[in-house]
């Protein structure tokens, strides 16, 4: 596989007017859309996208949502629609990655002064974080599987099995001891509550090592098939998988499958939380609401777009049809919103996943302290040490600008603070 040269300006960006609020932009392939007015979008980020834009097989244009920022493979922040083709390093490898949160009938006046226990208590029924390389006794894992994880990999694990006598190499490493864990990185569990003062329980994660492994797997795989093919791209992290192949037949149902998992792990984390939380006798006796959200923002999907079927990646982005109930959380330090989609059709009915990094995770432990971090996030029962420093508030763009960006995607249904953060 070749790449192709890459011309050494960017064009200009057509900014966003009174009738059109996105800047649009062109380097002689599709036309990229982007909610950006009012947010950063550095040079990398825009190069990325039009790389995206140059292929073949884009349908229409490509969107940058307002948290558009550099990724792996293709943009964090971008909706791509692609007829006959996919990119599996565009979906990546925490597929089916997303948001959930439910409402309690709890209020801020129930919650004990110290929250510190109640934080202790969600780090104890889930598991987070990594260790010993993820193998063996790795504390981010199950080492006996509790029943709800137990019931839903009865689920999966028929269609796991279809997959890996097709691909054996898939069968290597984490599955079901991962469903119901968090994961590291910007993966979270929070205690939040609303505008008014009810508390919400949100989380997010995807689906784990077995997703990792079936997107890393895969975007090998559509490597070596442009090296067959000696197809030339502008980078190679854009290898596709041409459908009519059994690769993307394989692929599509991979990855679906990834999904179902990704969700099913949201939901068995929020049983173990909410189970938490009713065991402590600091906390009166409390429900949940019919207020509750689980949704992908890194997935992919058929829909019908603009007269035709095709396959919509959406890499660090929420679907966002007329109606849709989608999560956009801010940092560690900031707000999160509970909001209605409104089927922008411009945007391939789609908004933000979040605030977005303004900052690589080396660039921000280099620039800030323990001491900014604490101070950043003071008022929340979180951790305050070294090693999240690379998920610092700072380290984000502002969620208020992202919001205002995509006031013509989605209304504010719901205004959440944390009051508690659980991270990895």
């Amino acid at each position: 596989m070749q790449t192709e040269p890459r011309p050494t300006a960017l064009p200009p960006i057509a900014q966003p007017t009174a009738d059109r609020p996105y800047a649009v932009f062109e380097g002689g392939g599709r036309p990229v859309k982007a909610w950006v007015d009012g947010v950063p979008i550095d040079d990398r980020a825009r190069r990325q996208l039009l790389d995206v834009a140059g292929l073949p097989f884009i349908h229409k244009w490509v969107a940058a949502m307002p948290d558009v920022h550099v990724g792996k493979g293709a943009t964090i922040g971008s909706v791509i629609a692609t007829k006959r083709a996919i990119i599996p390093a565009a979906v990546g490898v925490d597929i089916g990655c997303g948001m959930m949160a439910v409402r309690t009938t709890l209020t801020a006046s129930d919650l004990p002064d110290s929250l510190a226990g109640v934080r202790a208590d969600i780090e104890r029924a889930v598991p987070h974080g990594r260790s010993n390389g993820g193998r063996r006794g790795d504390r981010g894992a199950w080492r006996d599987l509790p029943e709800a994880p137990t019931r839903a990999w009865a689920d999966l694990q028929p269609g796991f099995a279809a997959l890996c006598e097709k691909h054996p190499k898939l069968r290597r490493g984490n599955t079901e001891n991962h469903l119901g864990t968090l994961g590291t990185g910007n993966h979270f569990i929070e205690v939040c509550l609303d505008e008014s003062a009810r508390v919400w329980v949100m989380l997010h994660s995807g689906s784990r090592g077995v997703g990792n492994r079936i997107g890393s797997y895969f975007i090998s795989a559509a490597k070596r098939e442009m090296e067959r093919w000696f197809v030339h791209l502008p980078h190679r992290d854009l290898a596709y998988l041409p459908q009519g192949s059994a690769l993307f037949d394989d692929y599509v149902e991979a990855v679906h499958w990834a999904q179902d998992f990704a969700r099913a792990n949201r939901e068995a984390m929020m049983t173990a939380v909410i189970r938490a939380l009713r065991f402590r006798r600091d906390l009166p006796d409390f429900a949940l609401t019919d207020e509750a959200v689980n949704c992908h923002h890194n997935y992919v999907a058929w829909e019908h777009h603009y007269g035709e079927n095709v396959l919509v990646t959406r890499k660090g982005a929420v679907r966002a049809r007329e109606g849709d109930l989608g999560i956009i959380p801010g940092s560690m330090g900031a707000r999160s919103y509970i909001v209605r989609g409104k089927g922008q059709p411009e945007s391939f009915c789609s908004c933000s996943h979040g605030a977005g990094r303004v900052m690589s995770r080396t660039e921000a432990k280099r620039r800030f302290t323990v001491e900014d971090h604490a101070r950043a996030t003071d008022g929340i029962e979180c951790r305050k040490d070294a090693a999240v420093i690379d998920e610092t508030p700072m380290a984000y763009k502002s969620i208020d600008a992202v919001m205002a960006a995509q006031a013509d995607l989605v209304d504010v249904v719901h205004t959440l603070r944390q009051v508690v953060c659980v991270k990895g």
